[in-house]
Parts: structure tokens; sequence; C-alpha cells
């Protein structure tokens, strides 16, 4: 007897799947989909690398010009001139929406379906001079929203988490004159409490979970600066070497812990350095003129970035063109420094791991 076509069809698929024996992708651009896990929401933790407009309007610079005069064309609570790497690993990477900011999540509840964004600027793992909610809180917020079932644990399964660590942790223990003898110990805190914070949202029911590398905090025009942004300070990057390393142990502990390979490290380090020494990344990444100069500064040390004087007068410079700029300020990069980073086989390689 003949077999009809549609059963022969799935006997076909059937046997196919048997003897090739594992999971079968489809590649979409960068990314690689498997049949069994595609992420449809992004849980976005930590401070102003990953944050979308959380801060208060009366706090933060990231409201005031002439921030987001690239992308939205106004200042939308982004500490960049444009997009940063939410909005690149989301829309760009996992082909979602970039998420809403937790504080507009009633006035944007159709977009939860695309997951949220906890992240506020200025933020670390512990309390810091910035008036927001450390990581620990920013958790307490997602569970208190699936305490109210706005989301459930069944749909948590399919989402993914970002964690952001930039280095307020460090920089609130030096301007709190913490001791240089003291600080790989206060290294070893940070990391132990962003551990026990990754843990905990990956008990909420997130799948994957990617926690940033510091960046070498050392090549921050903050820090270039007095070397007139033409070379970096390399105590401040051994510092972050520590921190990093610790923080792969972590990671690797966790994914011990639970039986799984639920954690990973995007490893900002070398992709900001794969950008500073100008490697091209899939051809897209820009090469910058002198990187660690910012476009926007202050015209002295009282000023930054936005500064206005009590009569409204600017007291900032604003370079002529933000695209050639790898740095915004004199610790973010702009939407085209984002971009570049995002490129890199760095970050790419990391990504790959959120499947």
């Amino acid at each position: 007897m003949d077999t009809p076509a549609p059963l022969f069809s799935l006997l076909c698929f059937f046997l196919f799947t048997l003897f090739l024996g594992e999971e079968q992708h489809v590649v979409e651009g960068s990314r690689v989909w498997t049949f069994g896990f595609r992420p449809k929401m992004l849980f976005v933790f930590g401070d102003s690398y990953a944050d979308t407009g959380n801060n208060r309007k009366a706090l933060a610079s990231s409201w005031k010009l002439p921030y987001g005069i690239t992308f939205p064309g106004k200042p939308a609570g982004r500490f960049s001139d444009g997009r940063v790497l939410t909005d690149f690993i989301a829309a760009g990477y996992l082909g979602i929406k970039t998420p809403v900011p937790y504080r507009y999540r009633k006035e944007l509840g159709g977009r939860l379906k695309y997951g949220l964004n906890f992240a506020y600027g200025g933020t670390g793992v512990f309390d810091t001079p910035a008036p927001e909610p450390n990581m620990t809180t920013q958790i307490d917020f997602l569970q208190q929203l699936l305490n109210d079932s706005v989301y459930s644990k069944r749909a948590l399964k399919t989402s993914v988490a970002l964690v952001s660590l930039a280095g307020n942790d460090y920089s609130n223990y030096i301007a709190t004159n913490g001791s240089t003898a003291g600080f790989p110990a206060f290294i070893g805190r940070v990391v132990n409490q962003l551990k026990v914070n990754l843990k905990r949202i990956h008990n909420l029911g997130v799948r994957k979970i990617a926690a940033s590398a510091l960046q070498p905090l050392g090549c921050l025009p903050q820090s270039t600066a007095q070397f007139s942004f033409e070379q970096c300070n390399e105590s401040e990057n051994a510092l972050v070497g520590l921190h990093n390393q610790l923080l792969a142990q972590a990671v690797n502990d966790l994914n011990k812990e639970t039986n799984s390979s639920s954690f990973f490290v995007l490893d900002m380090y070398n992709a900001f350095w794969n950008v500073f020494n100008q490697k091209q990344a899939h051809q897209v990444s820009p090469t910058f003129v002198n990187p660690f100069e910012p476009c926007c500064v202050g015209v002295s040390a009282a000023f930054s970035c936005g500064s206005v004087d009590e009569n409204g007068v600017k007291q900032y410079t604003l370079c002529s063109n933000p695209k050639s700029k790898f740095f915004w300020d004199t610790v973010h990069p702009t939407e085209q420094g984002w971009r570049a980073v995002y490129s890199t086989p760095a970050l790419q390689s990391g990504l790959k791991q959120f499947w």
C-alpha cells in the first residue's frame, strides 16, 4: 500500500532527525536559532551602559541635550548620543524590540512581552551616590512582577538576561577613600554579590544570563585625560583584570552548581580593545581617530557633557560628528562606538551562548 504523502514526509523528517542525533539550527544573519529555544524576552539589569531611560529626568544628564541627538533626535534617557548596548543586543541579535524601561511599564504595557529594562545609570551591586535602585532592588522589581502575575515562571523560560556592571562600585570605593591595599578584597566582595544576583535571576526562571565583563576602565576618557587622551591608565586596567578573572570563575562555578550552561560572560574588555586596536569586525566597525578622546566634554573640570550655567548657557563642547568618535562623554561610548563593540568577534562569540 502507498504511504500518504503527508505521512511519508513526516516519517522522513523523523528519521532525518533521529540519524542526525542533535538539535537542528536555522541560521539567520549572525544568529543561530535552536528549534528547542528561541528567546522571546530580554530582561536587563545594571547601570548606564544598559539603561535606556530609567533614571529620573531631574537627576540624570541622559535627559539633557545633547544626549540623544543621533537617536531618537532628543534626550531620551540613554547615556549616549543614540543607541546603547541593550538596543544592539535586543534588535540586532535577538530580533526583538528593545525592552522598555521599568519606569514606563504601565504606559507601555503592550511592550512587556519583549521583557523589561531594570538598569539604572550610576548604580552598582552595592549602593552608590546615585539615588537609584541597586542591582538587588532591580531584581526585586522582577520578583514583584512575578508575584503580581505580570509575568509567569513559564513565560520566563523563554527569556534571557543582560547584566551590566560597568564599574560604579569601584568609582564609589575610590571616592570614599578606599585604600589601595583593600581594593583586591573589595573586588572580591563585588564579584561575590554579583554571583548572588546572577543566581537569583536564574532562580526566577530566566533561561540564559549574560554578565558583562568590565571594560578597560583605565582607557575611559576620565582616566586618559591626564595623558592628553593618548594612553590608558594601566594600574586601573590591572584591577579590571582581577575583576574579570574572578567573574569568569564565578560564572564557571554557577554553571557547575546548576549543572547547566545558563551563565556566560560577555567579553567587554577585549571587545573594547578590538576597537581601540582598529581591528575590523565583520567589516562594519569603523576606525576611530584617537579613540580615547570624547565627543562631548565640559569646558572645565567643574562641568560635564550637558552642563549649563545659571543662565542656561552651555558649558560643554561638542564634536562636529559623533560618528567619528568612540566615546560620547568621559565614560560612555557613542552609538557608533557601541555598534563597533557589538560587531567585534569578542562580543559576537559571547552572544552565541544565548542559544
